[in-house]
């Protein structure tokens, strides 16, 4: 396991902490993944398309020996696996996996921009990334996410919902 990569989930139908749950478990199953950290699961107000119910967020920390191409068909597949529909922009979904970060890489294809181009705007992205690396600095200013969350406007729409319980990788995710 080569490759250091950080990853955003998101759901917000059905039993959505059981799709974050299924969406881990499916990486960390695969033989070329190793999910390494988790964050703690928040709470969201929707952006973008807002009438839609809350979504439940996080962040994971991975090794892997994919490709940041590989490991991006892997979150494709697992979306829909656990029933992903792409039918409004930024609307309702049973999972969402993003690639945030891939090792100090930046990376532009026409499937994929790395770092993730909208996360410096989004408080819940940023908040359970920086909970699981705090030390963690923008790859297009050098800036510090923790100087970029703090410069973000609607923070209060993050709301922690579920706390790891630091000692275990799945603790969180045990019922």
């Amino acid at each position: 396991m080569t490759n250091q990569a950080y990853l955003s989930l998101g759901s917000n139908i059905g039993d959505r902490e059981a799709y974050l749950q299924k969406a881990v478990h499916s990486l960390h199953e695969h033989p070329q993944i190793r999910v390494e950290k988790i964050s703690s699961i928040y709470e969201t107000d929707p952006v973008g398309y807002t009438d839609q119910g809350n979504f439940l967020n996080m962040a994971i920390q991975v090794e892997t020996s994919l490709t940041a191409e590989q490991l991006l068909s892997e979150c494709l597949e697992t979306e829909l696996e656990l029933g992903r529909k792409r039918d409004i922009k930024w609307g309702p979904r049973t999972i969402d996996l993003d690639i945030l970060l891939f090792n100090n890489e930046n990376i532009e294809t026409e499937k994929l921009i790395i770092p993730h181009p909208r996360m410096a705007e989004r408080a819940f992205v940023l908040i359970p990334l920086l909970e699981i690396n705090p030390k963690l600095e923008s790859l297009r200013n050098g800036a510090p996410f923790t100087q970029v969350l703090n410069e973000i406007p609607d923070k209060e729409g993050v709301r922690l919902w579920k706390q790891t319980n630091g000692e275990d990788v799945f603790g969180l995710l045990e019922n």
